[in-house]
């Protein structure tokens, strides 16, 4: 397996240290480690550059690790890839919810499932809609220490509240959380 140096990355070996580890501290810590090499190969700098705008987010509960590992997938011969940088901003305000749902409910973000999804990878996912919120960066897929009817009872909380405006679905392992404007459930 090729370092990330040899990738042309900086080495930043090392363990992640989880933000629930550090006392909700930083998600500071990105590493390249058990990112697909083709991955990495394909969507270049970009990576590094999206890690620090995920971490500039300042997130307690959900490391960068996470977020960047959820986009470095495959379905058969085709790669998701990070979000045109024009997208970037619309993941933040999701991202912010999630952190206050795992906050507020004192359980980790145990996986981060789906963040952004390019069109052609989307297409590939099993009843994902042709206009997803998760093709413009709006939408997540998380899986907390907590059921995802509970996940999605505080979210809904939280924009009962004013805190977001957007969608919430339970499923039977994880919960989605968008923040397209408008609200609805499933």
């Amino acid at each position: 397996m090729l370092g990330a140096a040899a990738l042309g990355f900086p080495d930043t070996a090392g363990a992640v240290t989880w933000p629930w580890q550090q006392g909700g501290s930083s998600t500071r810590g990105f590493t390249f480690d058990g990112l697909p090499e083709e991955w990495l190969r394909r969507e270049g700098r970009t990576v590094s550059s999206y890690a620090s705008f995920i971490d500039g987010l300042r997130l307690r509960n959900i490391t960068t690790q996470q977020v960047i590992g959820s986009h470095a997938k495959q379905r058969g011969s085709v790669w998701n890839s990070i979000p045109p940088r024009e997208a970037w901003r619309s993941v933040g305000p999701t991202l912010q919810v999630i952190d206050r749902v795992s906050r507020e409910l004192n359980v980790p973000v145990t996986e981060v499932l789906s963040v952004y999804r390019n069109p052609v990878y989307n297409s590939l996912c099993s009843g994902a809609r042709r206009n997803s919120w998760h093709t413009r960066n709006y939408a997540v897929d998380v899986k907390m220490g907590a059921k995802p009817s509970t996940v999605a009872a505080m979210a809904g909380r939280l924009r009962d509240r004013g805190q977001f405006r957007g969608g919430i679905g339970r499923y039977g392992d994880f919960t989605h959380v968008d923040t397209r404007g408008t609200n609805i459930d499933w």
